[in-house]
């Protein structure tokens, strides 16, 4: 059983939770898909990604999504955070203000 869990290969899940405001959702929707996650895919850090918007939750404050990419290792995470996420979150806050605010977890798959 030990080798098996050897085999097993780890897939850490960087989660980013974003709420925006109910204004700039579709121009913000088409920044995601065709600039910011193409962007964070160049790294060459992440192997995929998964882009939701939250249902069923209130929307007064504005709406929510979740964007997850997915990496082999927690090594690739790390490199990323160090050598990308600090220009791409400034380039972020310069294009949308305060009209946006994110929440940022790290996962590691279990199953």
């Amino acid at each position: 059983m030990t080798a098996r869990r050897q085999q097993v290969k780890t897939m850490i899940v960087y989660n980013i939770t974003i709420k925006i405001i109910p204004s700039i959702e579709q121009e913000w929707i088409e920044w995601q898909k065709q600039e910011h996650i193409p962007e964070i895919m160049a790294s060459g850090l992440f192997t995929e990604n998964k882009f939701f918007r939250l249902l069923e939750q209130d929307d007064a404050e504005g709406i929510t999504y979740i964007v997850q990419y997915f990496t082999g290792s927690l090594e690739n995470y790390r490199q990323y955070i160090e050598k990308f996420a600090p220009a791409l979150r400034e380039k972020a806050i310069r294009k949308w203000g305060d009209k946006f605010m994110a929440f940022r977890t790290v996962m590691q798959v279990v199953n």
